[in-house]
């Protein structure tokens, strides 16, 4: 019996998504296959036009189909408090609460010396020049303070927990205000997993960091 090469490599390609292992992606590799080829195609097209259009924001690193995406260019949002979660998805399910009226930035994953990633791998360069906004006044060194806030939303696992201790510990003597999620949150959950009450109450009650 030869091998069915296509259906492997569908299965193979359903595994990279998180929490799906080879029994899961087996399944839904035969369900789609087996029994519903229209969602099958759709699927395949709305994925295939995902990764041709949607990019990072040049601001704030979410996933948009614009260069700036629709919150960054918000200009009725509050300028002074940026909040700094891990993935979009985290940006996603806090702004679902509409407990924030600032702006985020998405850091590009988080401190993880065991898997090799740094300060450069998460872009703590770029989230330090969006809290100071850069004027030329004669010196290179000027800078001119914008964020008055910043709302550490990295998730309560340990290495959500260390970044935000570094970034809190890079702010200090800034002038910066540096405030926590509160720990209605619980230790170990990632924010995307969290109720939204539970996540609108942990922004409400955040502490000073």
């Amino acid at each position: 019996m030869s091998e069915n090469r296509a259906l492997q490599a569908l299965v193979q390609a359903l595994g990279v998504l998180p929490g799906v292992g080879t029994k899961s992606a087996s399944r839904m590799a035969h369900h789609l296959l087996g029994h519903d080829r229209v969602g099958a195609l759709r699927l395949s097209q709305a994925l295939a036009h995902a990764a041709e259009v949607v990019r990072h924001c040049k601001q704030c690193n979410t996933l948009s189909e614009t260069e700036v995406c629709g919150l960054c260019a918000d200009v009725r949002r509050n300028a002074s408090r940026l909040c700094v979660v891990e993935t979009p998805a985290d940006q996603d399910a806090l702004e679902k609460t509409k407990a924030f009226d600032g702006y985020y930035f998405v850091l590009m994953g988080r401190l993880s010396p065991l898997d090799g990633l740094g300060a450069k791998d998460i872009g703590l360069k770029k989230l330090f020049d969006r809290v100071f906004d850069e004027h030329p006044a004669g010196e290179e060194s000027a800078k001119s303070l914008v964020v008055k806030e910043l709302i550490l939303a990295t998730n309560f696992t340990a290495e959500g927990e260390a970044t935000a201790h570094v970034i809190a510990q890079a702010l200090k003597g800034s002038g910066v205000k540096v405030t926590r999620l509160a720990k209605g949150v619980p230790a170990g959950s990632e924010l995307e997993y969290v109720d939204l009450s539970s996540l609108a109450h942990a922004m409400v009650d955040r502490r000073e960091h």
